[in-house]
């Protein structure tokens, strides 16, 4: 009779991991749809995650919009697929970029010198790097330009060739790029866990 082999130690940290990073996705992309406007603040609820309030919609559509997608990146993270992942904010009428928030995702290679097991880090560590982060992303509002015109968003995903792209879901899109001569870029915090690395930047337009 066959036996299910417990999961090792790795795969486990390799699943938790995946979704820690969803899970962070999740909550940045919330607040910056919050932040800059994207959506009425009504649209908003508070929630506790992190040790912290952060901002949730409400709004049935854009739920359903970020779970399908954040389902696929949970995928991708899985395998090692993805990475990059943008959430571009573009004018509703003109479709110019107006700000590119990038994520980097690269995977922690284990040292191969060592002989001894590596300690694995505290959630807690993990999780007080993930609420930096996000109150950065709440201070940008102090440097960014005002958007006052009507906005979208898109999100792009980078992956890698051998990748399994859902055609009826993702498509080959333009990289939605504001000009060099026109950008300004400012580096935000990182967290990592056991597996991942997660650096964060926000490229913006600049007219001045």
């Amino acid at each position: 009779m066959a036996t299910s082999q417990a999961p090792t130690r790795q795969a486990i940290t390799l699943k938790g991991s995946c979704s820690l990073v969803t899970e962070f996705f999740k909550y940045a992309a919330n607040t910056i749809l919050f932040q800059r406007g994207v959506y009425p603040s009504d649209d908003f609820h508070m929630v506790k995650k992190y040790g912290q309030t952060v901002l949730v919609t409400q709004d049935l559509a854009l739920e359903n919009y970020l779970d399908r997608i954040l389902k696929q990146v949970n995928k991708w993270l899985l395998t090692g697929a993805v990475t990059q992942l943008v959430l571009v904010i573009i004018s509703k009428d003109s479709r110019t970029p107006l700000e590119r928030w990038v994520f980097d995702i690269n995977v922690i290679e284990p040292s191969s010198d060592s002989t001894e097991p590596s300690s694995q880090k505290p959630e807690s560590e993990i999780q007080a790097e993930i609420r930096s982060i996000l109150k950065q992303i709440v201070s940008t509002v102090t440097f960014l330009p005002i958007i006052d015109d009507p906005t979208v968003f898109n999100i792009l995903a980078y992956t890698k060739d051998s990748a399994d792209v859902p055609a009826d879901e993702w498509v080959d899109t333009d990289p939605l790029a504001i000009e060099a001569s026109k950008s300004q870029q400012v580096k935000l915090r990182s967290f990592s866990t056991d597996v991942h690395r997660i650096e964060a930047m926000v490229a913006y337009r600049y007219e001045g």
